[in-house]
């Protein structure tokens, strides 16, 4: 299995427990790791024998947009969903990291999924 990975994405969505704390998108970071067989890509040297990583970077940071989740495990779990459906790699794994926590650095969440075998 091959990795790529885009780590700590910057990205603004609305996500907490108390109405409060949704009222406006607070800056979480997202780690991402795509695992797939990448060797056709490197073979051609041809990005569409791949996942475009740029084009999903983009895609996570409108997805918030209009958006809100109280929790973060809901979050992290619709992200893996939305990325193996659209993306679709052999695996995800999904960290979201939120910064609201006093005397912590952050409090995180982590999902591993697998694509569906159909």
């Amino acid at each position: 299995m091959d990795f790529i990975t885009l780590a700590d994405l910057e990205v603004w969505y609305r996500v907490g427990v108390p109405d409060a704390e949704r009222e406006k998108p607070q800056r979480l970071a997202l780690t991402i790791e795509l695992g797939l067989d990448f060797r056709a890509a490197a073979a051609t040297d041809d990005i569409a024998a791949t996942i475009n990583y740029f084009d999903l970077s983009q895609r996570l940071i409108a997805w918030g947009q209009g958006r809100s989740w109280r929790l973060i495990e809901t979050l992290v779990v619709e992200v893996a969903e939305m990325i193996l459906r659209e993306y679709r790699p052999s695996t995800v794994t999904v960290e979201v990291r939120k910064f609201i926590l006093p005397k912590t650095r952050y409090v995180s969440v982590r999902v591993t999924r697998p694509m569906a075998r159909t």
